[in-house]
């Protein structure tokens, strides 16, 4: 509860000192423009890449470096035209490279590479009769003593053959030296060399690699510190996450951190086909190169559907929705806050890749979980019960069941669009007070120490759902939201509408 206040009017020239104070007003949202359109058609111009601050992200990696976060991404662009590019001198490369001061205020700052490294190009089309090798994908960023190391990814669409290659440099926007390959794979191999993430392991300060995709499963390989390589030449590491079918049960984009009050690391995954159902899942271990171990103490390269889920396909109202909503980078502010970053794609075609930056926060049990909303930089603020009574809309994230025909992991094409049932909508909530939920059946309680909330909802008891100050992107207002775990380890998401 906020102090009580006294104010002070003037009238007519005449100051008048009210008599007595009262609490302060409970919290209502606050109208706030949205800082940027969701659609980006307008600006898919290839001589419109200046504004691509937050258009074009796929696959994105981040770390405060220096005065700016720095954010790398695959060279993924709707609308590419290639023969408009080219007549209009812009310099298209490889790797995207943005930079924030506060992770919402995005700058394009250009292409890491001018072209694909020739070694890679070289690997994936000599083993794949002269295909793939068309882009660089999913870069990792980390730095190391004066030099900071660019990992990426050069393959052949769905296929086996791919390459990891290192690059350093002396400033986070390049130019980058080539160093080498850090992992090939081919055809023979049971892995496949995408999607790279490195983690330093806090007590002996061995470096390791994750990486790996439905070929296979998820891999870690130990790095040499001095060259960034693998610590064996040749060595392609050891099994650390797999599904059950790799062909139709997708997995890829390992993403790996450590939480040093929990003196945890997490390894975040991400399930099923990029474009549609694409969605994230995360394990944790108190070693960097694992074992990993799911919601329920199963083991991530079992192969058991692991949970959490954070985050899937969602809708609230007023918006046509996000699918595409996974391969997730993670990165800590300099204030200790925890943010994902990762791409949606808009619905209901699901080709424009926006950039969502998500507040992260843990729960009790010492799981990661993720804002309903994106982050526009809402400054944080305590909470009444008070402020909790309103209309709220309430979102249950839910693992896809809908059946689709995939080809490596994919969706065809021709099926880029989501099905009716694969969607997590919201719903309204009436909260009222003395808590009470809707029609007095279920009920609500918030603790205002901890600033969680308890909700009984459809017959289930939800427990310690983290109550934050954020904003609404679908009503463009500041609100209150909250975010939590069910006893199945799906999200459970609300915000505060009226």
């Amino acid at each position: 509860m906020k102090k009580p206040l006294c104010f002070l009017f003037a009238a007519f020239g005449i100051s008048l000192l009210l008599a007595g104070c009262g609490p302060a007003p409970a919290f209502v949202p606050v109208p706030s423009p949205n800082p940027w359109a969701d659609d980006y058609s307008s600006l898919s111009s290839m001589d419109n890449y200046r504004l691509w601050g937050t258009y074009n992200v796929h696959d994105p990696s981040c770390r405060k470096l220096g005065d700016y976060y720095y954010m790398y991404s695959t060279d993924a662009i709707f609308r590419e035209n290639l023969k408009e590019a080219e007549e209009k001198g812009v310099p298209l490369g490889n790797i995207q490279i943005r930079r924030s001061k506060d992770l919402v205020r995005w700058e394009f700052v250009g292409w890491a590479f001018p072209e694909i490294p020739q070694e890679a190009v070289e690997w994936v089309r000599s083993h794949e009769g002269g295909h793939g090798a068309t882009n660089i994908w999913a870069p990792y960023i980390i730095p190391s003593g004066n030099k900071y190391r660019l990992y990426y990814c050069v393959s052949a669409f769905g296929r086996k053959t791919s390459y990891i290659g290192l690059a350093e440099s002396v400033s986070p926007e390049g130019p980058w030296t080539q160093v080498g390959c850090v992992v090939k794979t081919d055809d023979a191999s049971v892995m496949n060399a995408i999607d790279p993430s490195v983690i330093v392991g806090v007590e002996d300060g061995k470096w390791w690699m994750h990486y790996g995709s439905y070929f296979g499963g998820l891999y870690c390989v130990e790095l040499n510190p001095a060259t960034g390589l693998p610590v064996l030449e040749g060595d392609k590491g050891h099994l650390t996450a797999r599904r059950a079918n790799y062909l139709k049960d997708n997995l890829e984009a390992p993403e790996i951190i450590y939480n040093p009050d929990l003196k945890q690391y997490f390894l975040f995954v991400s399930y099923d086909p990029l474009m549609t159902t694409y969605n994230v899942r995360v394990g944790r271990s108190d070693k960097p190169e694992g074992p990993f171990v799911d919601y329920f103490g199963k083991e991530l390269k079992d192969t058991t559907n692991n949970f959490p889920i954070l985050t899937a396909p969602y809708r609230f109202a007023k918006h046509p929705g996000w699918a595409g909503t996974a391969h997730c980078g993670v990165l800590e502010s300099d204030e200790g806050e925890y943010f994902m970053v990762h791409q949606s794609r808009l619905s209901p075609h699901n080709l424009m890749m926006d950039l969502h930056v998500r507040q992260m926060f843990f729960t009790e049990e010492g799981w990661p979980v993720v804002s309903p909303e994106r982050y526009t930089g809402s400054k944080p603020r305590k909470f009444s019960e008070a402020d909790l009574v309103g209309e709220w809309e309430i979102l249950r994230v839910q693992e896809p069941l809908y059946e689709r025909r995939l080809e490596a992991g994919q969706i065809l094409w021709g099926e880029g669009e989501l099905e009716n049932e694969e969607w997590n909508r919201s719903r309204p909530v009436s909260f009222k007070e003395e808590g009470i939920l809707e029609d007095g059946a279920e009920s609500w309680n918030f603790s205002e120490g901890k600033q969680t909330l308890a909700l009984t909802l459809d017959g289930e008891e939800l427990k310690g759902l983290i109550v934050f100050a954020g904003h609404d992107w679908e009503n463009e207002m500041e609100t209150v939201l909250f975010t939590g775990l069910d006893a199945c380890g799906r999200s459970v998401w609300g915000k505060r509408i009226k």
